[in-house]
């Protein structure tokens, strides 16, 4: 039971530091600037609501690793091993958070730049990762690193850009990312530090939504759903399993394939298929409320990933 103190622990800090931290971002005045081409209520409803809570992610995630070591099995070099790609991830988002609270404007990183930077951060850590100690696609399936190396760099390019446009309704991204986490833990074979690692990270999202949930007092930024994306490649090629990220991340490859549905039948075909896109505005303007969208969408996503991983575990079993 040791987790469970573990668990314990990280999701009080990590309530305690977020709310000195929600006050810190208060008297500063830090929000971020919502975009003006996003759903104008927005601009009333969440222009004045601090933002960049997911650095708080960081300083938890680094008191788990010596925690987990005195209290468990777990080596804190392994543990610093698994969480080096979220906080690498987490490093962008922040950058981005940064130039758009300088600028006073919603746009950080231009989207080439941006993409450019993933590419910088992710391709030698998978490469790394590679030959020091092999990706698997399903356990006891190991890629060969001419496979493993474009395939991983594609999955994690397409997960850290796929959390941060899911990040748009309170409580959603961390709310699936609690869901993406307990999945990961009951249905993959995590042993050692990946196990309490992705323990750690579950109990930071689930203590996120203490503040996160409808009505937020803080966002996470993209400094947040960097992290979250990069702790979810990170628990799905440390449980030797690179194909888990499609359950896993069931619901933000929804939002990511409705953003590009909708480039495509505008710049094609000069159509909207979406009122907007991604898709969780198409139901806000829809006039759905929003703590019901994020609830459905919770519910979509445990239902996908079971689904998902289930089939997966089929076929791959045979």
């Amino acid at each position: 039971m040791k987790f469970v103190f573990i668990f314990s622990v990280v999701i009080i800090l990590e309530i305690f530091l977020q709310s000195r931290w929600i006050s810190g971002l208060n008297r500063r005045q830090v929000t971020l600037a919502q975009k003006v081409y996003g759903v104008k209520s927005h601009m009333e409803t969440k222009s004045s609501t601090p933002s960049m809570g997911g650095l708080v992610f960081i300083a938890a995630a680094l008191a788990s690793i010596p925690l987990a070591g005195w209290f468990s099995d777990a080596v804190p070099g392994e543990l610093a091993f698994f969480w080096f790609f979220p906080f690498l991830s987490a490093a962008v988002g922040f950058a981005d958070d940064w130039i758009k609270f300088s600028k006073k404007s919603s746009e950080g990183f231009p989207s080439l730049y941006k993409l450019g930077v993933q590419i910088l951060i992710v391709l030698p850590w998978v490469m790394w990762i590679s030959l020091s100690r092999g990706i698997s696609l399903w356990p006891g399936i190991v890629l060969s690193p001419r496979l493993a190396v474009p395939i991983a760099t594609f999955l994690a390019i397409g997960m850290l850009n796929a959390v941060n446009v899911t990040d748009g309704l309170d409580g959603l991204a961390a709310g699936t990312c609690v869901i993406s986490m307990a999945g990961a833990i009951l249905w993959l074979p995590l042993r050692g530090s990946a196990f309490y690692g992705a323990v750690a990270g579950l109990a930071v999202c689930a203590a996120f939504l203490w503040h996160n949930a409808y009505p937020a007092k803080v966002f996470m930024g993209d400094v947040g759903s960097h992290f979250i994306a990069g702790l979810i490649v990170s628990t799905a090629i440390h449980g030797d399993c690179l194909i888990a990220l499609i359950p896993l991340g069931f619901v933000y490859g929804l939002e990511i394939l409705s953003v590009s549905a909708q480039l495509t039948a505008i710049y094609g075909f000069k159509k909207k298929i979406f009122l907007m896109s991604p898709i969780h505005h198409h139901f806000e303007l829809l006039g759905w409320r929003e703590n019901h969208i994020v609830t459905r969408f919770w519910l979509v996503h445990g239902a996908g990933l079971a689904i998902t991983a289930v089939l997966l575990s089929s076929y791959f079993g045979n």
